[in-house]
């Protein structure tokens, strides 16, 4: 018996790995965040799975579940929205199971920085302009470490996803202006990847007018960096013909456009 931590991607049901699907359809049962993994995703289970919605449920609650499936040795999808290591809460679960000595894998995800950058059709690292993603939240409810404030982390000025933080957003822009200043671009995307995704572009001078007028106060990321305004950057060394590049050694393997 395995309980696998399954990454539901941001929303698109397609955005799911081929093994989180697979995994899901054969498990007899699954546990899934029902307030942010779409239903569509949960719909591909085995018609004899038993399906539990744990948006409800305290930790204890899903842990019985757990330990119960266990103790009848069935494999359980535990379905979280994105990617589970990222801000996934799957760390305090897969602490009770270490103690209950309850097998254990981790199947990742799509997170919403990587569907947001694709809604935008931008790279979010670009030669000469951001060579670093920074993915954090602001200060809420759960207070960031010593030397993660996002006024330490913006003097980097690197490319930054925000998650968990759309409702703090003046107090955000005020944080990151003095180090990217206001003209940086900026943009706050709304339920990326579900049928009803929207977005905002701009600057962090303008930026947080722009979500006020669409109403944006939950379940949105916010990116910050220079990288969203792809101007003048220099192309990679991977354009190069006087690089020498590995990657175009040619393999032993025929090409795919061969057969």
């Amino acid at each position: 018996m395995t309980v696998y931590f399954i990454g539901a991607g941001p929303g698109d049901p397609e955005l799911i790995t081929v093994k989180g699907r697979r995994l899901i359809g054969e498990c007899p049962l699954v546990l899934y965040a029902g307030s942010l993994v779409p239903k569509a995703i949960v719909l591909t289970a085995n018609p004899t799975a038993k399906i539990v919605n744990t948006a409800d449920l305290r930790l204890d609650q899903i842990i019985d579940h757990l330990r119960t499936a266990h103790e009848q040795g069935l494999d359980v999808a535990r379905v979280h929205t994105g990617d589970p290591a990222l801000y996934g809460a799957i760390g305090e679960q897969i602490r009770e199971l270490e103690k209950l000595g309850i097998p254990y894998e981790v199947v990742p995800g799509v997170t919403a920085a990587f569907a947001g950058a694709a809604m935008l059709r931008r790279e979010l690292t670009l030669p000469g302009v951001s060579q670093t993603l920074i993915l954090t939240r602001h200060a809420g409810k759960t207070p960031m470490p010593e030397g993660q404030s996002l006024p330490e982390l913006a003097q980097h000025q690197a490319t930054m996803a925000i998650y968990l933080s759309v409702d703090q957003l003046p107090e955000i822009v005020a944080e990151l202006t003095p180090h990217y200043g206001a003209d940086c671009p900026a943009a706050v995307l709304h339920r990326v990847s579900w049928p009803d995704q929207d977005g905002v572009v701009g600057t962090l001078a303008d930026i947080t007018a722009q979500v006020e007028a669409k109403g944006f106060t939950r379940t949105a990321l916010i990116l910050v960096g220079w990288a969203l305004q792809p101007e003048g950057f220099p192309a990679s060394y991977l354009y190069s013909a006087e690089h020498a590049q590995c990657y175009r050694v040619p393999n032993s393997e025929p090409d795919i456009d061969q057969h």
